[in-house]
């Protein structure tokens, strides 16, 4: 059984960073596509960003050139660096574990982008 426990979110002001981290327990890390997803109060869920196992990555539109996703497979984790922030990135933010019929998510973490 897949879970997901991620962490990092805090309160921080317009132009700064934030790292979130997931940690996957469970088995076979490396088959699954791992991504990170947002939602924002009266919004639904959207997609950040993933990344494949074979390293390949995709992003949002709106957080291309500021966040990067990455994967360790030592550790089981992936991560967001979330770079140049804007009140509009303050959402909750899910970790995403999909693999065939599984797709589980982690609890969130709640990242709010204020001054």
């Amino acid at each position: 059984q897949v879970q997901l426990v991620e962490s990092g979110g805090g309160l921080v002001q317009p132009g700064e960073s934030l790292r979130l981290s997931c940690v996957f327990s469970g088995t076979f890390f490396g088959l699954y596509i791992m991504g990170w997803y947002r939602q924002a109060p009266g919004n639904q869920r959207e997609l950040v960003a993933d990344i494949r196992p074979d390293g390949r990555t995709n992003y949002a539109d709106s957080v291309k050139g500021r966040f990067t996703v990455s994967r360790d497979s030592a550790k089981n984790t992936v991560s967001l660096q979330m770079n140049s922030l804007k009140p509009e990135d303050t959402a909750v933010y899910y970790c995403n574990a999909k693999r065939v019929a599984w797709n589980v998510w982690g609890q969130g973490t709640q990242v709010t982008v204020s001054s």
